[in-house]
Order: C-alpha cells, then sequence, then structure tokens
C-alpha cells in the first residue's frame, strides 16, 4: 500500500492514443448507421443522416477506410500488450471469480486482461475481414475486378464481419462501464493507483519499476 500513495495516478493513454480511440470510436458509429441503412430496406430511413442514399453510398467506404487506418494505427502500437501469456489462461480458466468480482483470487494481469485481448484479435480479424470484402464490393473502384460469385460472397463475409463486430464493441462499452474508472482513462488519460493495483496488478508494477 505504500507504493499506491506514492503514486496516486498513473498514465494509461498517451493523448494520441485518446484521439485515435475517439475518432474510431466516431467512424464506427458512422459506418454502423450508414452500414444497416444499406443494409435491409426496413432502415434506409438513416440515409437521410447522410444526405440521402448516394451520399451514403459515396460515404461509407471512405470512412471505412479512415477507420482501418486509425484503428490499425493503434493495434500496431498496442499489439505487445496483448499477446497471450500464462497468467491470461489462468485468468479465462477462473471466468466465475472474474464474473463475480474476485478479483483477489485472480493471477496478476498486464495492461489488459485475457478478456480484452481476446476482443482485441476479434476486433483485428473483423477489421481485415472487412477491409478486404469491402474492396471487393466497392462497384467504383474495384467490384468491376472481381466475377459476381466473389462479389456476393464478399458481401456475406462484409455483413457477417460487421454484426460480429457490432457485438464485440457493444461488449467493449459494457466493461468500460462495468469496471469504474476505465472510461475515465480514455476520457482523460489517467487511472488512480489504486484501480491499477486492483485491476492490472502486473501493469501497476511495471510502472513502479519505471
Amino acid at each position: 500500500m505504500s507504493d499506491i500513495n506514492r503514486y496516486r495516478r498513473i498514465r494509461r493513454y498517451t493523448p494520441g492514443e485518446r484521439t485515435n480511440h475517439w475518432i474510431i470510436a466516431l467512424t464506427f458509429i458512422l459506418l454502423a448507421l450508414s452500414g444497416l441503412a444499406l443494409f435491409h430496406p426496413s432502415l434506409y430511413w438513416l440515409t437521410n443522416l447522410f444526405g440521402g442514399g448516394p451520399w451514403t453510398r459515396i460515404l461509407h467506404p471512405f470512412i471505412g477506410l479512415v477507420m482501418f487506418v486509425c484503428f490499425f494505427v493503434f493495434a500496431i502500437h498496442m499489439w505487445r500488450h496483448n499477446l497471450l501469456t500464462k497468467n491470461d489462461r489462468q485468468w479465462l480458466r477462473q471466468l466465475d471469480d472474474v464474473m463475480d468480482n474476485r478479483e483477489d483470487r485472480l493471477p496478476e494481469v498486464g495492461k489488459y486482461n485475457a478478456g480484452q485481448k481476446l476482443l482485441f484479435f476479434v476486433l483485428v480479424l473483423c477489421m481485415l475481414g472487412l477491409f478486404a470484402s469491402g474492396i471487393v464490393i466497392w462497384r467504383e473502384y474495384f467490384a468491376f475486378y472481381f466475377p459476381i460469385g466473389v462479389i456476393r460472397a464478399a458481401s456475406v463475409l462484409h455483413a457477417v464481419c460487421a454484426l460480429v463486430l457490432i457485438c464485440a464493441i457493444i461488449v467493449h462499452i459494457y466493461a468500460a462501464i462495468w469496471v469504474k474508472g476505465s472510461l475515465t482513462a480514455m476520457l482523460r488519460g489517467f487511472v488512480t493507483a489504486g484501480w491499477a493495483w486492483k485491476h492490472h496488478r502486473a501493469w501497476f508494477r511495471e510502472q513502479i519499476r519505471k
């Protein structure tokens, strides 16, 4: 506890990381709304948010490129923090303790726990799937290079990856709200030493050594 008193606040995210994160969040919302508008006729009214159907079709892929680039800048920077370790595998075996908030029984984890790491890799796979399939079905520039069967398969893959991504982001938002202090970290960049000690003890020790 003496260490906690010495380090009252710890930087978790830099201003650049936070800015990038919120650009990704904003573009995700725009893509989800425009994508749903184009996915089913009953949701076509959402195109009014983007200036109508033609503008929605024009803007959607360009916004997607912005999100893809920003996400992979973020992902490359965070990659080393998301590699699974022995403690992470033990953490997954103790999911009952995780759900019951018995963190004192869990192994020490680094900057991210195993659940966050698995979510990270789901996001990476979904982003790759969306990018690859999006290029194939982008009619204005690339679709004419591919046979119709490939375009149809890419359309299905695009829809599946989008659905999984939306569900994953909902889980991400829920977890950020559930673990108090997580949202503040991405808004202000800092966490309290007590928060770091409780939720990411191995990362806390690493920050103290620095």
